[in-house]
């Protein structure tokens, strides 16, 4: 079996061009320790502001209980680590560019960086966390984290979802 022949630009248009990853998150960790990404539709006539899902998604005051409680554990667990609990500002919206939103923080143990992009065309929220670990603090924090991520994350993007949608 021989290999189909390589696509040259010449015999490329725009319309079929190959596929393209580009995320605010990524741009300062090209090459993170995690990395993941959620994409969801958006209810009909929803918001395309990035920056507003990203403030939506984020909300932990009216995100799902449970997340909640996680994060208020993590507020005293990280200090067996030796650090700091996170800043009431951790989750804030530091740049919008185009059709994403950047929220980014960085600390001793880690830094991550979280893109909250709306494709208005296509009605889809897109959420990508990427993560560089610091040191064996960084390691030990994020492995019960690394676990439970994305089930965190889906459940803070439904919920943000059902808020929209509430009259």
């Amino acid at each position: 079996m021989t290999d189909p022949p390589p696509v040259t630009a010449s015999a490329t248009t725009s319309a079929d061009a190959a596929p393209t990853f580009v995320s605010l998150a990524l741009r300062d960790l090209p090459r993170p320790d995690y990395c993941d990404v959620l994409v969801t539709p958006l209810p009909p006539g929803a918001a395309t502001a990035p920056a507003v899902w990203a403030r939506a998604v984020f909300d932990v005051r009216h995100g799902p209980r449970w997340v909640l409680a996680l994060l208020l554990l993590r507020q005293v667990a990280v200090r067996l680590l030796g650090l700091a609990p996170a800043p009431r500002d951790t989750f804030a919206v530091r740049e919008v560019q185009g059709e994403e939103a950047l929220l980014a923080f960085d600390d001793r143990h880690l830094d991550f960086r979280v893109g909250v992009g709306v494709d208005a065309d296509r009605g889809l929220l897109r959420v990508v966390t990427a993560v560089r670990l610091h040191g064996v603090r960084g390691r030990v924090y994020f492995g019960p984290v690394r676990l439970a991520h994305p089930v965190v994350t889906r459940a803070m993007v439904r919920s943000a979802l059902r808020r929209s949608a509430a009259p």
